[in-house]
């Protein structure tokens, strides 16, 4: 298995520090908000939505930490940001209907771009994808 350079786990924490700080600025006070005023919460999507990015930031946390074990939510971020853009952002762009609530977004979604600069992908390579996977039932 390849070894990662100490430089790259630093880019790494470095890509998980922001995206906790950005999702800690952003989502963390709406969330303690409506944990203390529930009767001026989120409708149901929202919600998910809010919560989902809430525990986000908590795992990037996690990734500072813990660098490698995390790769997958930093896979994870790349892959529902690349679909958005391809299936909602795009196409709307095509077609001229890019809001403001479209652009907001689009523009939160082009900042993946960091994920796939700091991703040590030979590692995720290696370790996710040609090593063999846990075993499926107990052993004879």
């Amino acid at each position: 298995m390849n070894e990662v350079s100490l430089f790259r786990l630093y880019v790494l924490r470095a890509a998980y520090l922001l995206i906790a700080v950005g999702l800690c600025v952003q989502v963390w006070p709406g969330v303690i908000s409506t944990a203390i005023h529930p009767d001026q919460g989120w409708e149901l999507m929202e919600g998910v939505v809010q919560c989902m990015l809430a525990a986000f930031a908590v795992l990037c946390l996690l990734g500072v930490r813990y660098p490698l074990q995390m790769l997958p939510i930093l896979l994870w971020e790349l892959l529902w940001k690349s679909l958005w853009l391809l299936i909602v952002a795009l196409p709307a762009w095509a077609n001229g209907q890019m809001d403001e609530s479209v652009w907001a977004t689009t523009f939160a979604c082009l900042l993946v771009v960091i994920v796939p600069i700091a991703m040590p992908w030979r590692y995720f390579v290696d370790k996710y994808m040609l090593r063999s996977g846990d075993r499926w039932r107990k052993e004879a």
